[in-house]
């Protein structure tokens, strides 16, 4: 958990810096600066966290019947890649939102507030959690199910309100 709150903290620094120098450098009037700050805009959306989560959600549906040696396959090549992904790409619109913020866009912040960051938090928490379901086999019956379901769901459902 630290290492990943750690993660979370450098990559969010690191994209605030590369921001607030994108947005210094367009505020001087050079173009390259609007080039950085687009770049970066790009990233910043939280409906990439939908596809994300369905990946994730479906490699820790594996990790819930395979046997060990399998389980552990799927965990080191995809869950646990996944996770970080999610961590790192969360980290860089924090970041990306705190730099905006700290140069007078005073509604950036209310970004964070999107209901598909959800997502995020949903996926955190069942890595955070795949420890203890693997351990019960009632357990591991019951996330298989509910895997599978956030998976049909990240994939097939708008979500639309």
């Amino acid at each position: 958990m630290s290492r990943a709150i750690t993660t979370f903290l450098l990559v969010a620094a690191l994209t605030a810096l590369l921001t607030a120098l994108s947005l210094a450098v367009a505020r001087h009037g050079y173009p390259f600066g609007a080039v950085g700050v687009r770049r970066l805009d790009g990233i910043a959306d939280a409906s990439v966290f939908m596809p994300l989560a369905a990946l994730y959600f479906v490699s820790a549906a594996l990790l819930m019947f395979l046997p060990l040696r399998a389980a552990s396959f799927v965990l080191a090549n995809a869950t646990d890649v996944l996770f970080w992904t999610v961590v790192v790409l969360f980290a860089s619109i924090v970041g990306w939102l705190a730099a905006r913020w700290a140069f007078g866009q005073s509604d950036a912040l209310w970004a964070l507030l999107d209901w598909r960051f959800l997502f995020v938090a949903a996926t955190v928490g069942a890595h955070l959690t795949l420890n203890e379901l693997r351990r019960n086999v009632l357990m591991r019956t019951v996330f298989f199910i509910v895997f599978v379901a956030a998976t049909l769901a990240c994939l097939f459902w708008s979500f639309e309100i």
